[in-house]
């Protein structure tokens, strides 16, 4: 009888990650932004000594995670590669008591997550997954395969290299292989104590992408813009030509910035400013935007834009106060592909090439975010991102084909062996 996907070994680890709450904060002010990442860094130590990896070092204050598979006989590459997760899963939605669901031998129709509904009339690339196995939310959290998958998926990769040591069958031969597991990767500080020495690899993957085959070395450079607007308050029924309603004073700055450039009408290379929060009352306000962009030109018009909206609107309304609107804007991450192209291509080579041999048709795209790897890129750590196999990160229609999760398991150690040749 075929084994029950369930019982994989990267399966189960998936599911035993998942269960654990780690999500991150935006608004803590600590590193780790949230304790709670701490319960899944503790498991990954212990599995990873139970497994006979060596050189295990766990920054306990910060949550990183650092590891090495040991060499084989016969692998003596000089150059060591690495492969990283991150721990934490989006604020964005409660990672709390994650209840998933399996679809098995899925037809292609919808699949209700309690109230919800999964479809592939919102969700059309859910088509590609008929007859497969899906893992879904029940549609009261996130699921965590962003980046629980790409965790599971490392782990299982070192299972099977590790035991392949120990049994001294020597099936695989290689070099060093370094892992890692840091926190805090969807609020933009996942390298901020990033220790590269502690690492010790050359090169790496970052696996934290989506669909099977997707393939990435291309990111957004990205930044966080801070609108505060002062404004004055007077009672409405005397406020002609008195009142400065800075609530209205934000809408008008949101206005004015390019209805085009938004995340909901925008695709591809094509950069975005993104309101995330806004708030406000007559006297004062405050918005909260990120602004991404491919083009390293086309990023700094962006960030620019921003700032002369706000001396604008700001001379617009002297008469009321000096100063009505300041700008704060922070550089995030930038574009890794200055750091692959061209000289680190060999790494986009041989993971095309290990798809190819094992069937998955490579699509290489631009990613329309970041990754802990684009930082990694500028610290001298070449690092482009592999697919991890989940789709609708952050949110309740999360979902993960099982079978991408085994095969990409397998993925990493075909890398490995291309690496090595």
């Amino acid at each position: 009888m075929e084994m029950d996907i369930k019982e994989h070994n990267a399966i189960k680890r998936f599911l035993k990650y998942i269960a654990i709450d780690t999500q991150s904060s935006e608004t803590s002010g600590l590193s780790p932004s949230t304790e709670k990442q701490k319960v899944l860094g503790r498991l990954l130590k212990q599995e990873l000594e139970e497994l006979g990896a060596v050189d295990i070092r766990y920054d306990e204050e910060h949550n990183y995670l650092y590891a090495m598979i040991p060499a084989t006989d016969g692998g003596k590459n000089e150059k060591v590669l690495g492969f990283i997760s991150h721990m934490d899963t989006s604020p964005e939605a409660s990672g709390e008591n994650v209840k998933p669901q399996f679809v098995y031998d899925y037809d292609g129709g919808d699949i209700a997550l309690g109230e919800l509904v999964l479809s592939p009339a919102r969700f059309p690339e859910l088509k590609r997954y008929v007859g497969k196995t899906l893992i879904t939310t029940d549609g009261t959290t996130l699921l965590g395969a962003d980046d629980k998958a790409g965790i599971a998926e490392i782990m299982t990769m070192a299972e099977e290299l590790l035991e392949d040591i120990k049994s001294g069958e020597n099936k695989y031969i290689h070099g060093p292989i370094a892992v890692a597991f840091t926190p805090d990767e969807e609020i933009g500080e996942g390298t901020k104590h990033f220790d590269v020495k502690s690492f010790g690899a050359d090169y790496a993957y970052t696996v934290d992408g989506g669909a099977i085959g997707e393939l990435e070395f291309e990111n957004f450079n990205a930044a966080a813009a801070v609108v505060k607007i002062k404004g004055l308050n007077v009672h409405p029924g005397e406020a002609k030509n008195k009142m400065l309603n800075a609530s209205r004073i934000a809408a008008e700055f949101d206005t004015l910035l390019s209805a085009d450039e938004r995340p909901e009408y925008t695709e591809g290379y094509e950069g975005f400013f993104h309101l995330l929060k806004l708030s406000g009352s007559v006297e004062d306000a405050e918005l909260h935007y990120i602004i991404r962009d491919h083009s390293k030109e086309k990023f700094e018009e962006k960030k620019q834009r921003v700032l002369k909206l706000a001396e604008e609107l700001s001379e617009k309304y002297s008469s009321f106060t000096e100063k009505a609107v300041t700008v704060e804007v922070k550089d995030q991450y930038f574009n890794m592909r200055s750091k692959i192209e061209p000289d680190n291509m060999f790494l986009i080579d041989n993971a095309t090439n290990a798809m190819k041999e094992l069937g998955i048709e490579p699509v290489i795209t631009p990613i329309r975010g970041g990754t802990d790897g684009a930082n990694l890129s500028f610290m001298g750590v070449p690092c482009p991102n592999l697919c991890a196999g989940g789709h609708n990160f952050h949110g309740r229609f999360e979902y993960v084909c099982a079978e991408s999760i085994v095969e990409i398991s397998k993925l990493l150690i075909e890398i490995i062996k291309k690496f090595n040749k």
